[in-house]
Parts: C-alpha cells; structure tokens; sequence
C-alpha cells in the first residue's frame, strides 16, 4: 500500500511501571496495526522545579508515573520479537544517552521544543526524530528543526497537536499540517519531512480527516488498555477496540485506490456478459443468451 500512513501508539504512564502490563500494551498495539510504540522517560525532579514540587501535591504524585529504567531493556527486547519499533520521549540529557542503544526513535515533546540541548542530543545519535509542535510558534519550529538539520538527523518527523487534553475538535486546526508542511519546504528546501497528527481528541472524524484531507504520513495517538491507567481520566487515551477500528478503516481505504487504470476489474467478468446487447438493447449479451 502506498503512503501508508503509520500509527504509533503513546502509552505515556498508563503502563503503571508493570512488566506483564507492559508487554500487553505491546501485544495490543501490534495486534491493532501500529507501526511503533512510544513510551516517556522521565524523572520528576529534573523536569519540574522546586517551586513546582514543593508547592504542588498533583506534580509531586506524578512520581509514581515514571518508568524504572530497568524496563526499558526488556521493552526493547520484546519491541524486537514483536516486530514493532520502539520509540521513547527523554525528558533530560541523561535519558538520552541511556536510551540511545535501546530504541528505533527519539521523540521530543511539544513542552520540550524550547530545549534545543536536548534536540542536539537526540539529533547526533543519528536516530530517528519526531518533533511534537503543540504551543510552538514557526520561529520555534524553525529553530528545532533547524538543529535536527545540523546534525545530520537521518529522518526527521515534524507532527502537530493542540496542547490540551483532551482535544475538542474544533480546536485541532488541521489546516495548519498544510501551512506547516509548505513552511517547511520553504525554509529546508533540500530536504524531505515526514509530517502528521499528534491526537488528544479521541475523535475518529479528527483523525480520518488528518489522514485522508491532509496526508498525514504519521499519527500518534494515546492507548490505554482498560480505564485502569494514571491518563485515562482526562479523556484524550483511545482503547484499542477504538482505535483499532478506525485504524483498519484508513488501511481499507488506502487498498481502495486500487491501480487508477480506467479498464474493468477482473472481478467483473461475469458481469460483463450481463449487459445490455446493442442489437436489441435486451440483457444479456447474443453470445451468452445461446449458452443458457
């Protein structure tokens, strides 16, 4: 299938720092067509500051969101006997490194675009890089892609997303994945981008629309397996009867295009015979009406 566009299915910290848990998000995001999976490494002492820990019991609890870096060898692993990428989002210089011989792609958050140091960190890996651009202004992007551009980053993906979770629809502003996709031709001429969706609406219209208006080549999209993870409650996580049906709709409509050849299907030979004979206008055709 041409231009098949690739999901990849956030889990964010809805994997609750369990082993078995984990492997079933992987399992599932296999089973219902994702091209990769996409977990956060994260520690809450390095991305908050001490004015936000001390004062906020909410960001404090978050601890118990992070992901024991002990896991992540063992998500590689299994990403590997799945056959399905892995990718994780660092949220500090360290993490970094440490996920450099383990993952198939970096991903900077949109709360992360500003850090150009990290961008740098990810870039000279030569991984591959997705950039979220929620909040950012084109300055911003320009500067982050910029850096992916200057250490040589092998594939660079740019998504949009509206920072807000959840989503509604009518604040997606899906036409700005052509105005960003023109800008980025304009400013990197020499060089080609994969663009698309990050979701937090959890609205099939909003991603069908992404994918067949505005051709998105990837889509990520948050996955929770059972209402049970940390994200779940603020309404942007698909479970994946959801999301599996609307993937396997856009995959149906890409088989659809077919090969463009105005020549009839071979489907329809049987049928061929049961059209109108020119001679007298009567169905089916001369030849066929002898052999009933």
């Amino acid at each position: 299938m041409k231009n098949q566009t690739r999901f990849i299915s956030e889990i964010s910290s809805n994997h609750l720092n369990n082993w078995k848990r984990c492997k079933k998000f992987i399992d599932v995001s296999k089973k219902i067509g994702c091209y990769g999976i996409k977990f956060q490494l994260f520690n809450i002492e390095k991305i908050f500051s001490n004015e936000v820990l001390s004062s906020s019991k909410q960001h404090r609890r978050r601890k118990k969101w992070e992901l024991n870096y002990k896991l992540i060898p063992k998500i590689y692993k299994y990403c590997k006997k799945k056959k399905i990428k892995f990718g994780c989002t660092p949220f500090d210089l360290e993490a970094v490194t440490f996920l450099k011989k383990y993952i198939d792609f970096y991903k900077i958050s949109s709360y992360d675009l500003l850090r150009l140091d990290l961008i740098k960190q990810c870039s000279i890996s030569q991984k591959p890089v997705i950039l979220s651009t929620g909040m950012a202004s084109s300055l911003e992007i320009f500067r982050a892609v910029k850096v992916l551009l200057q250490n040589k980053s092998k594939e660079i993906t740019v998504l949009r997303c509206t920072s807000n979770y959840p989503t509604l629809p009518r604040r997606s502003n899906l036409k700005s994945l052509e105005t960003l996709n023109e800008f980025l031709k304009k400013k990197f001429k020499s060089k080609k981008f994969n663009v698309g969706w990050s979701d937090h609406t959890r609205n099939e219209a909003v991603i069908y629309r992404a994918v067949n208006r505005y051709d998105s080549k990837v889509i990520e999209f948050h996955l929770d397996l059972d209402r049970k993870g940390p994200e779940f409650k603020f309404g942007h996580c698909w479970l994946p009867s959801e999301i599996e049906r609307v993937i396997k709709n856009i995959n149906i409509g890409y088989i659809s295009d077919g090969s463009a050849n105005l020549k009839y299907d071979s489907s329809e030979l049987k049928e061929r015979n049961w059209r109108a004979d020119p001679f007298d206008g009567l169905r089916p055709l001369k030849k066929i009406r002898k052999t009933l």
